[in-house]
């Protein structure tokens, strides 16, 4: 069934990620009339892993660390989102391997969050994420961390924003022209900043990814400075390059990467390697910029989620459909307010 067309405000989706697709798609269903605009080519949701990891980031990520109930609020909508679009959600859980000081600390990382990691043997990690090296006699374990395989994902949610009336064009936009609202979910690209001056508190982070054509399954595995996602393919990651916003592939910096997921996964050695890279949006303190622009009447913010887009995209389309539609926003909007920089925007 076709629902949300010409119906409701018109609006205009700026960006085709993961938090654009899913809020044109929400919108959609508010009965918005919505049209989706990106000049095409990759962007860093396709790039991305595609982990729904709201524990493993609080347990490793400072700046994350104090958002955890926000990150578990985004995760718990993910089951709603993949039944709407289609998306496959894998619920295996996440474990982290590695020498005993650093499982030690990722330990007291759940503690310091008032969790607690299940403690397996290998055999039982084995079985969790086939193909595992053999060297790791231990691993911790959590069920709260899920994944998806993003470009297959990415695809989904286009199918369904597309199904429910959302147009796509393959275009930029300068800014809402005749629109009733503009939506900005452009990521790191900083083209509208004069259709919204809180886009310059967003920073670029660039990072590699190593995807290895095997298929794999089972768990998300995180060792020392790498982790592993399953899929269609495994990928191996990520960098984190602050400030640098060149989304151009630099082979030595996949590198570690690589032999950091063989290391976890040797059987993969001589599966053909790919290495892409992407530049993501962040604010100063981690959480997207997602509600009215104070600067610019009609513009609404969906922008600037770091590592955590695919995390936190249901979460994010929830307000800015809440927005647009004149509903309550709910208890997390206030955190990632745009208003939360002004004194900063204007000294």
């Amino acid at each position: 069934m076709v629902r949300g067309m010409n119906r409701g405000p018109r609006v205009t989706v700026a960006g085709a990620g993961v938090l654009g697709w899913t809020t044109a798609l929400s919108l959609a269903d508010a009965g918005c009339a919505v049209t989706i605009c990106d000049p095409g080519g990759p962007n860093a949701s396709s790039v991305a892993a595609g982990m729904i990891a709201p524990v493993f980031e609080a347990v490793l990520d400072e700046m994350a660390r104090g958002q955890l109930d926000l990150l578990m609020a985004a995760r718990d909508l993910w089951p709603g989102l993949a039944g709407r679009a289609g998306v496959a959600l894998d619920r295996t859980g996440a474990m982290a391997v590695g020498g005993d000081d650093w499982l030690e600390a990722v330990a007291a990382g759940f503690g310091g969050l008032q969790m607690r990691p299940t403690e397996i043997g290998a055999a039982t990690a084995q079985g969790l994420a086939p193909g595992l090296a053999e060297g790791f006699e231990r691993a911790l374990l959590t069920r709260e961390d899920w994944r998806v395989d993003a470009p297959a994902a990415l695809s989904a949610l286009a199918q369904a924003a597309k199904a429910a009336g959302v147009t796509y064009e393959a275009r930029s936009v300068k800014g809402r022209g005749d629109e009733d609202v503009l939506v900005v979910a452009t990521g790191a690209f900083q083209g509208l900043v004069d259709a919204a001056p809180e886009l310059s508190k967003l920073s670029p982070i660039k990072g590699h990814i190593v995807r290895v054509a095997a298929e794999g399954r089972g768990a998300v595995m995180r060792g020392e400075g790498v982790y592993a996602v399953p899929g269609s393919d495994t990928a191996f990651g990520a960098t984190m390059e602050a400030g640098v916003s060149d989304p151009a592939v630099e082979g030595e910096k996949a590198a570690p990467l690589l032999a950091g997921g063989l290391r976890l996964f040797p059987g993969l050695r001589d599966a053909p390697v790919q290495i892409a890279a992407g530049v993501r949006a962040a604010t100063p303190d981690g959480l997207p910029l997602v509600g009215w622009s104070e600067a610019e009447p009609g513009a609404v913010l969906a922008a600037g989620a770091r590592r955590n887009g695919w995390l936190l995209a249901p979460l994010v389309a929830g307000i800015v459909t809440a927005c647009v539609t004149g509903r309550e926003p709910g208890p997390y909007a206030g955190r990632m307010d745009p208003a939360r920089f002004r004194a900063s925007l204007w000294d």
